[in-house]
């Protein structure tokens, strides 16, 4: 039989019905899954204090990563949930790792280690590593010599905060040194005034903010920025959300400007608060 306008229309009308049933079941798997649930954005954050960025639990809710947490949230639409029983930064990573937390923000280095857990947003701020050094001890390894030149082949007692990035830092930057890892900065700086441990290795801000804290610790101690070695800071996500990942990013983008944090920065905003 000849086909007529009206066959063609009513068999094109059925293909076009058929196409539309076949494709209802791949349509529906492409609506994108919401940011997070209703339950609200979970932050792992940890216990400790380390201003500027955050305060301690139940401190309030000043700082530079407290403030970022509250405008990722807000910008999703739903309420900032802290989790801040974490130790320790690595604890942090742990937690969104596990699914126990969408996000950690909390100071958190980016490592190679890490990043095979969680996903990293872009850095919101980059720091220079650095030492200090007890003064006494420092002279006596130097024996003359300046400094730098004993850095790279370091063989003495360098002390790293347990659980830190500059814990798993240390045995590749200095594999001579004898590490000895505590469980707190404050432990740290006690070892270098008694000089128990010839230096401390960690990022150039928290040294500097030392000697803003404490100018006595010029007499005992000296600090060295380490200029080649950056520590960049940034937004840990659960590996298993992307959508997350991607507007955490899209965030730190359009709400932020990609604006990433110095160290001299920080100091002056570490100035401030303290001022108030």
């Amino acid at each position: 039989m000849p086909l007529t306008r009206r066959t063609l229309l009513t068999a094109g009308g059925g293909g076009l019905l058929i196409a539309q049933a076949a494709a209802t079941p791949g349509q529906a798997q492409d609506i994108p899954k919401p940011v997070v649930d209703d339950n609200g954005l979970r932050i792992a954050m940890p216990a400790f204090a380390s201003d500027p960025f955050f305060p301690a639990d139940g401190s309030g809710d000043k700082g530079i990563d407290m403030e970022l947490a509250r405008g990722i949230a807000a910008a999703i639409g739903v309420v900032p949930v802290f989790d801040r029983s974490a130790a320790t930064f690595d604890g942090m990573v742990k937690q969104v790792s596990s699914g126990q937390a969408d996000l950690a923000i909390g100071k958190l280095s980016r490592t190679l280690q890490r990043g095979r857990s969680i996903v990293y947003s872009q850095p919101y701020a980059m720091l220079h590593q650095g030492l200090i050094a007890n003064r006494l001890n420092l002279a006596r390894i130097a024996q003359g010599r300046p400094p730098e030149q004993i850095i790279r082949d370091f063989s003495g007692d360098l002390g790293v905060i347990e659980g830190s990035s500059f814990a798993a830092y240390a045995p590749s930057t200095f594999p001579h040194a004898q590490i000895s890892r505590f469980a707190s900065w404050d432990l740290v700086i006690d070892a270098i005034r008694n000089g128990t441990i010839d230096m401390a290795y960690r990022d150039d801000f928290e040294i500097k903010k030392l000697m803003v804290d404490d100018p006595s610790m010029t007499v005992v101690a000296r600090s060295i920025t380490l200029t080649d070695k950056v520590d960049t800071i940034a937004i840990g996500v659960r590996p298993d959300n992307p959508h997350l990942a991607a507007f955490v990013d899209l965030y730190l983008d359009l709400a932020r400007g990609r604006q990433v944090l110095n160290t001299d920065e920080i100091i002056a905003r570490y100035r401030q608060g303290s001022k108030a």
